[in-house]
């Protein structure tokens, strides 16, 4: 699903109105869809509800919805608020300001002296706000509704009122909402972190505009990960399935006291889907590997020259659990990146091996760093690689020809074309050692399943579907464990319901 930028945004609608659809029509959808969606949540015919609307585009949305509440006696109670005088008003917003009053709904300029909604609808400002309110009838209007309607559920029509859409982090003051309904796309406001907390529940709807007029059109680069993008990849096997079909995962990894960051990171290829793993580790571990799952083929850490040979048998490589930096571990993590013929991930000391040192190749590389790893690679601060997430993945994507898979709530997947995907899933259960581990298996194993050729790239949607389902893993986890007591390896039992959901 694409991610809509401002101005983006007012290309579609122009785009559009171009094909045919007036402007007009488009604000009526939108209000259809608003509508909807509180008759399928609340039980309207009970409720009092409060439209509180603005001068722009986004005040015309609350007095489209005003008047089909108002004509279809859909609430039991109704009060329009305008915060400006209907002369100030231009285009559809007028139109349907002027509506509004054929259809005998009235309309008032102040807020109630006792506020007793258990709705309200906040249409004050739309998607052209490029920086925080300062001043005005606006700011005046955000601040009560925070202030004074606490025990009211708060819906924003398209995004919360004094939101910036493009911003990924909030500035000034702002309508606190419960649920947000947005038109034909998410906002990057509504996706990135951390700004996306604001929003509430985020409700994506459309509203007439053609889908190939954003969703194909290549100047658009950001997108949101949705179960519509991945779900084919998890049709039923053939029949007569083996498991030389579904690829070989060799992991290197492994140290004294870190034998469990390779396994698990084996473990999570099999359980992904994987037909075969082998884990490559320092024969001083290499019993406790074998240890962990009998499934796992295991094998001594040789050196490059035979590593590299061994990887021409195999279908991807996972470098770097548990490794340790020693120089002559360093030198081996370097060869490998440089040299290995086949699609490979790199996470831990595999990327501190990397680290001032990580040259453009046109192989198939997947970084998966944490903002510190991805701080020692870029040379940022770990506070600038947060304040910066898509623009620093991209950058490090552009500069190492490498896809970049920054974890962290809201993971960002940076292609080296400008391809940028944001996962929306996740949960603070995952902080604890080992998720990482477990992600680059999963990777490592759905990358497998799908290697790349010149006339298939399923692989790249094979490492978002593996991002999605990590971070699924972990809110199913959070669900039966809790945030505190769930474990890495505990994402791995969740794995069979969040690929069901994708085939569902």
């Amino acid at each position: 699903m694409k991610i809509l930028t401002a101005a983006e945004m007012r290309d579609v609608d122009r785009l559009t109105i171009e094909r045919g659809i007036p402007g007009l029509i488009l604000m009526e959808n939108a209000a259809s869809r608003v509508v909807d969606f509180l008759r399928e949540n609340f039980p309207l015919d009970r409720l009092r509800v409060l439209i509180v609307c603005g001068k722009g585009n986004n005040g015309g949305d609350g007095f489209a919805i005003a008047r089909q509440l108002f004509t279809r006696s859909l609430c039991r109670e109704l009060t329009v608020l305008e915060l400006f005088e209907p002369a100030t008003l231009s285009g559809d917003a007028a139109q349907n300001r002027r509506m509004l009053d054929a259809a005998g709904c009235p309309v008032t300029r102040e807020f109630p002296a006792c506020p007793s909604a258990d709705l309200v609808l906040d249409a004050i400002l739309g998607t052209g706000l490029s920086g925080a309110v300062k001043d005005g009838p606006a700011l005046d209007a955000i601040r009560r509704l925070n202030r004074d309607y606490t025990h009211a559920r708060k819906i924003a029509v398209d995004i919360p009122s004094g939101l910036a859409s493009d911003a990924s982090r909030a500035e000034g003051e702002f309508v606190k909402a419960d649920y947000t309904v947005t038109f034909t796309a998410p906002k990057p406001a509504q996706c990135l972190s951390p700004v996306y907390q604001n929003v509430g529940e985020l409700v994506v709807v459309p509203i007439g505009s053609p889908p190939e007029i954003y969703e194909t059109n290549p100047a658009n680069r950001l997108n949101l990960t949705t179960p519509a993008d991945l779900r084919d990849l998890f049709a039923p096997r053939p029949l007569d399935s083996n498991k030389g079909l579904y690829g070989h995962v060799l992991v290197v990894g492994g140290s004294f006291g870190k034998s469990g960051a390779p396994a698990m990171t084996g473990f999570g290829a099999y359980r992904a889907g994987a037909g075969l793993v082998t884990v490559a580790v320092p024969e001083s571990v290499l019993t406790a590997v074998a240890a962990v799952r009998p499934e796992l083929m295991t094998e001594p850490l040789p050196d490059a020259a035979k590593l590299l040979e061994t990887s021409k048998k195999m279908t991807v490589l996972a470098v770097g659990p548990g490794l340790g930096t020693a120089p002559e571990t360093v030198r081996l993590v370097r060869n490998l990146y440089e040299q290995a013929e086949i699609p490979a991930v790199f996470d831990a000391d595999g990327l501190n091996a990397l680290a001032g040192h990580l040259p453009r190749t046109d192989k198939i590389r997947i970084l998966t760093p944490h903002p510190g790893e991805m701080s020692r690679l870029t040379g940022k601060s770990t506070k600038e690689v947060q304040a910066d997430r898509v623009g620093v993945a991209q950058q490090l994507a552009n500069e190492s020809a490498a896809i970049i898979v920054l974890k962290g709530d809201r993971t960002v997947i940076a292609f080296p074309d400008a391809e940028i995907w944001v996962n929306p899933t996740g949960s603070p259960s995952m902080a604890t050692g080992g998720t990482g581990d477990i992600l680059t298996g999963m990777i490592a194993g759905l990358v497998a399943q799908h290697p790349p050729s010149p006339n298939n790239h399923d692989w790249k949607r094979a490492l978002l579907a593996a991002v999605w389902l990590h971070g699924r893993c972990g809110e199913l986890g959070a669900e039966r464990w809790g945030e505190q007591a769930m474990l890495a390896t505990d994402l791995l039992d969740q794995l069979p319901r969040a690929m069901n959901e994708l085939r569902s």
